[in-house]
């Protein structure tokens, strides 16, 4: 059966030797031109990577990097900014209700007290009980 001429290229790129590489260099750039091949480069008898050949749409500056690191920078320090803003309007807006629901229940029990002498029903007692945090300002 015959195989594609253009197979998947595999998960791990092809490492070869320095040496093996000075003789099949123009074949190793076509890979890479038309198969999006990536060859790393080791020096002979040490498997640590030295260099790559990579598609030329792979390879980025140094410069380039940068930019696009500092691109992203901006953005999230602009997120983040942005997200602190709303984290504190909605704390400023979580309390404004609470203080509102706190003098409103306020006035609820004033006028419960007022109806009503305070220990005279174990209902009204219990329902006190549970507001005492919130009645306690």
């Amino acid at each position: 059966m015959a195989v594609p001429a253009l197979t998947p290229h595999p998960e791990q790129p092809r490492s070869l030797p320095l040496r093996e590489v000075r003789t099949r260099l123009t074949q190793l750039v076509a890979l890479a031109e038309l198969t999006d091949t990536v060859t790393v480069v080791t020096r002979d008898g040490d498997p640590r990577p030295i260099a790559a050949i990579v598609p030329a749409g792979a390879a980025r500056t140094l410069a380039q990097t940068r930019a696009d690191a500092d691109r992203l920078a901006a953005v999230a320090t602009g997120w983040a900014r942005r997200l602190d803003e709303l984290r504190e309007q909605s704390g400023r807006r979580h309390a404004a209700e609470l203080r509102a629901v706190r003098v409103a229940l306020a006035q609820a029990w004033a006028e419960l007290d007022r109806r009503a002498a305070p220990g005279g029903d174990p209902t009204l007692a219990r329902l006190r009980a549970a507001h005492a945090d919130l009645l306690a300002d």
